[in-house]
């Protein structure tokens, strides 16, 4: 099969991605660097993971990773209060992965949860005082969050302007 039957075969959803990326991309540089003047690594390495050529994929993945990231938000910022060890940042991981688990319950990006509280809790190791380090953290939540929002905001604006039919099974 030639290059040009594949890409027709499967509607360039791959062109259909890289568009969706590349816009998201721009947006959050322009707003997260220029305006926020911040490093939009965490909004984009967010966007991307929310991001699917399928508007329903899309969805799910982005209320997944919303609600795990609020889940490992929340661990993280509990573990900046209460604890300055050595032990801090395995152990929110690990109570991350437990509440994600079993009290959310919501499978679809299930390891956002620990990636968050890593976020969270690592940046929290580099300010010597809390209140700092709460800031930090809720700083990076907020460009993670962005960063879901743009991606589901582009990927159905494309899903209006750019419409594709439901992905073939296998």
């Amino acid at each position: 099969m030639s290059l040009w039957q594949r890409l027709q075969q499967d509607e360039l959803r791959g062109v259909h991605y890289a568009v969706n990326i590349f816009v998201a991309t721009t947006v959050l540089w322009m707003v997260v660097k220029v305006y926020g003047d911040a490093n939009p690594i965490w909004a984009i390495s967010s966007m991307v993971a929310t991001s699917d050529p399928q508007l329903r994929q899309s969805l799910a993945t982005f209320k997944g990773r919303l609600i795990n990231t609020l889940v490992g938000s929340a661990i993280g910022l509990v573990f900046i209060v209460f604890g300055h060890t050595e032990w801090q940042l395995p152990t929110a991981l690990a109570l991350s992965v437990l509440v994600s688990s079993y009290v959310v319950r919501v499978p679809t990006m299930w390891r956002q949860a620990p990636i968050t509280a890593a976020i969270v809790v690592a940046g929290s190791m580099q300010h010597h005082d809390t209140l700092g380090a709460l800031e930090r953290g809720a700083v990076r939540v907020g460009e993670v969050l962005f960063g879901c929002v743009v991606g589901i905001v582009c990927a159905w604006v494309l899903s209006r302007l750019w419409p594709l039919r439901e992905a073939p099974k296998g």
